[in-house]
């Protein structure tokens, strides 16, 4: 098959991206990730399939519309005084409500697209890529989880003079994140923790297979700019021991660089639109340890 016929599962692509890779980018999201981090902020990523949400402040109420209930075949989707309910267990995924819902409260996050589809979008914002050495950055959930689709991507990309980025968690085999890195402009790589015991609690698994291929990088592709990243979760990761451990391991050269993410909470109410529950309710970052962190952090670009 060509790569430009390949096809995967997509959730959002998302256009005039500055913070994900130099320049203006455009964003691709996969589905699937091997990581169950309590804190994502794309917990719709997380499953390789599709996946129904329903968004109820994006509803225009059962009084006004109810267009969803009329259209599901199960009871899935109804009307319970006055308010619209949608029962999880009757659904069938035969999307009915979704194509009824004019508002897009009614959603699925996830659907099939191939490697053309996706860069002829890309493409559609070449003008920014050259004025600002933007392009396209891969990201999920976990882009390499779709190893087939996400390689196909960035070869026809490659082809197509389009600048490449992922961001990735680094858990899969080693093969194919060296593929990746041979039609690679740039890598964003996350370090959660080095601890394997706490990172496998935290996220479902160890810490060994990151690291190992984060070595691999830096063995085999040196000049490759790396930029590794840490979100830093209050109560798994947030101490000073945690965070300069990681960056002690890091080479200092002038084409790696670290970053410190401080914990937000944007992705909480995705949970509540997918039917699940957000563990980390009412943990807060820690502003001030940040601040001195940073600071810390600092010293070791001089």
């Amino acid at each position: 098959m060509l790569d430009r016929q390949q096809t995967g599962i997509v959730f959002n692509v998302q256009k005039f991206s500055v913070h994900d890779g130099e320049g203006i980018r455009t964003l691709v999201f996969l589905k699937g990730c091997p990581l169950h981090c309590p804190w994502c902020s794309n917990p719709e990523s997380q499953r390789r399939e599709p996946e129904r949400a329903y968004n109820p402040t994006r509803c225009l109420t059962a009084a006004v519309c109810g267009r969803c209930a009329k259209a599901c075949p199960t009871g899935a989707v109804s009307i319970v005084g006055g308010l619209v309910c949608f029962d999880r267990s009757k659904c069938t995924g035969c999307n009915a409500c979704v194509r009824a819902c004019p508002s897009g409260a009614q959603t699925v996050y996830g659907e099939t697209q191939s490697v053309d589809q996706i860069l002829s979008r890309v493409e559609e914002d070449g003008v920014f890529y050259t004025r600002s050495g933007g392009g396209l950055t891969l990201s999920g959930g976990e882009a390499l989880a779709q190893p087939d689709f996400a390689l196909a991507l960035l070869r026809e990309a490659k082809k197509r003079h389009i600048h490449t980025t992922i961001e990735t968690c680094g858990h899969y085999p080693t093969d194919v994140l060296d593929q990746a890195c041979r039609v690679l402009d740039a890598l964003i790589f996350d370090i959660k923790c080095l601890d394997s015991a706490r990172h496998k609690k935290a996220t479902g698994v160890g810490s060994e297979l990151i690291l190992k291929n984060i070595g691999h990088v830096f063995e085999h592709f040196p000049d490759l700019p790396v930029l590794i990243r840490t979100p830093v979760i209050p109560g798994f990761n947030d101490t000073e021991e945690d965070i300069l451990g990681i960056r002690e391991m890091i080479p200092r050269k002038a084409n790696i660089r670290y970053e410190a993410l401080t914990y937000h909470r944007m992705g909480q109410p995705k949970y509540g639109y997918l039917g699940r529950r957000y563990e980390l309710e009412g943990v807060k970052a820690d502003e001030a340890f940040m601040k001195r962190l940073n600071i810390m952090l600092k010293s070791y670009e001089k």
